[in-house]
């Protein structure tokens, strides 16, 4: 019994030595967290000349869903009522360029700053996560650019008539295009946060399921807040949130069973070492 107990207070030293090496005074934390933003702002800022040098390139490839809704694509037709617009536009397009582009750096400066207050085993847990972030956050562009967006244009393309045309102020078309990735980009973390507070024991399987009934009116408030007042637009975010709010559950269950499984070994090496 007495060895068991040593053990414990072992293993429970060792956690803490795993932490103390990385505890620092709040002012040294302070001036990490301001070199780490100062590195991000560097990061963007030097992005956003890359992006702004491109930003043609980068409108292009922005303008292919619009011309998706045209069969022949040179009635497709874009304008600015400003001389300055353009210009801010283009600013716009360089800055989301950056934020698009630089998020795996600007993750790595997050984990880089938060890390160091993790123990070693959370540490690595949350490296899966620093992984699926910009994966899901592609999946939810995606979405956007190929689906959801071609198809909210042709829905207001098709309210043309005779007398009334479609003559879209370039600002605005690429306003509402880079509104909706972000929106989708940032929605489609939902799996990854849930699951995140899964490993901290915030959330569990039976919360995420009886919240359904919640979770749908939380869905469907959300789409109609972030996406435009279009109904395509908002069945196209809700219905695919929904789908990931299912796919965090599946997740969490997973989560909860690794840890079942990891406390009833502890609990078994424990008791083995208490026989002895």
């Amino acid at each position: 019994m007495a060895d068991a107990k040593a053990q414990i207070d072992n293993k429970s030293k060792d956690t803490d030595d795993e932490l103390a090496g990385s505890e620092a005074p709040l002012l040294d934390h302070l001036i990490e967290l301001r070199k780490r933003l100062i590195h991000s702002a560097i990061a963007i800022i030097v992005m956003m000349i890359i992006c702004f040098i491109f930003a043609g390139q980068i409108f292009d490839i922005l303008l292919n869903p619009y011309r998706s809704i045209y069969p022949n694509p040179g009635d497709m037709e874009l304008i600015y009522t400003a001389p300055q617009e353009f210009f801010f536009t283009q600013l716009n397009l360089a800055f989301f360029g950056a934020v698009f582009l630089g998020f795996p750096y600007l993750a790595s400066q997050v984990y880089g700053f938060v890390a160091p207050g993790l123990y070693k085993h959370e540490r690595k847990a949350l490296i899966p996560y620093l992984v699926a972030t910009p994966i899901f956050f592609l999946l939810g562009a995606g979405m956007v650019y190929f689906i959801v967006l071609p198809l909210a244009l042709g829905f207001f393309a098709g309210m043309q008539t005779d007398e009334i045309k479609l003559l879209a102020r370039v600002s605005e078309y690429l306003s509402l295009a880079m509104t909706l990735i972000l929106a989708f980009g940032v929605c489609f973390q939902l799996p990854v946060v849930l699951t995140l507070l899964a490993q901290i024991d915030l959330v569990n399987v039976e919360m995420l399921r009886k919240g359904r009934r919640y979770a749908i009116v939380g869905i469907l408030a959300l789409a109609a807040f972030v996406s435009p007042p279009d109904p395509i637009s908002q069945i196209g975010l809700a219905m695919p949130m929904y789908g990931l709010y299912e796919l965090a559950i599946i997740s969490v269950r997973m989560v909860q069973k690794r840890r079942e499984a990891a406390l009833a070994a502890q609990a078994a090496n424990l008791s083995g070492s208490s026989s002895e």
